[in-house]
């Protein structure tokens, strides 16, 4: 499996940040698919088509990455990764030179774990979950599916982020608290108490708009 390039599947900052990533750790990248014709990413990766061109090569043949990000609404990553998995496509998590993953945390395939980002020892990080520019985890936390720790963001010990959270920039979640699947954390939020799902919670302490 390690020797096989990157797909990196879709366009934009987030997909930048991606393909800068998986230089640093010496993978080779393919080239990345978007819509779009006019996207580019630089750093001398090819712009193969539409994701419609992923039909060309055998899943045993490439690894593919999810390059779309999230702020606030997880939906297109959730589909994203959701269909090239139905597609039996490899999606493993890539993580970054400079990030630090305790040999007692588990990440799950398809995670992103960047540069200066911190997962302490019992953390499970599961699938397709973003854990962004120096952001913090800290011990005994569940990440929940295809959640979005964004830059700079801490996560004391013992926090649950349910399936599809989105944890904004620079927000900080104290110890124990629980928050509910498809909750939003403003950027620079402090969540003091429990999260229901689908809430949307900003200020300092957080509260529900």
């Amino acid at each position: 499996m390690a020797d096989r390039p990157f797909i990196i599947v879709g366009g934009g900052g987030h997909a930048r940040v991606v393909a800068s990533t998986l230089q640093e750790i010496g993978k080779t990248i393919l080239g990345f698919t978007d819509p779009d014709p006019k996207v580019y990413l630089g750093q001398g990766i090819e712009h193969l088509g539409s994701d419609a061109i992923l039909a060309d090569y055998a899943p045993s043949s490439v690894l593919l990455t999810v390059g779309v990000g999230s702020s606030q609404d997880t939906t297109l990553r959730t589909q994203l990764f959701s269909e090239l998995r139905s597609k039996e496509f490899d999606l493993p998590s890539i993580v970054h030179t400079s990030a630090f993953v305790a040999s007692e945390a588990s990440v799950s395939s398809g995670a992103q774990i960047m540069a200066g980002a911190v997962i302490q020892p019992g953390t499970t990080v599961s699938e397709n979950v973003i854990v962004n520019t120096n952001a913090s985890v800290d011990h005994d936390c569940e990440i929940g599916p295809h959640t979005h720790v964004a830059p700079g963001a801490t996560i004391s010990g013992e926090v649950t982020l349910g399936n599809r959270v989105h944890v904004g920039a620079g927000a900080s979640v104290i110890q124990g608290v629980h928050i509910g699947a498809r909750s939003v954390v403003g950027a620079g939020a402090v969540v003091i108490d429990d999260v229901p799902p689908e809430s949307v919670v900003v200020g300092i302490p957080a509260v529900q708009k």
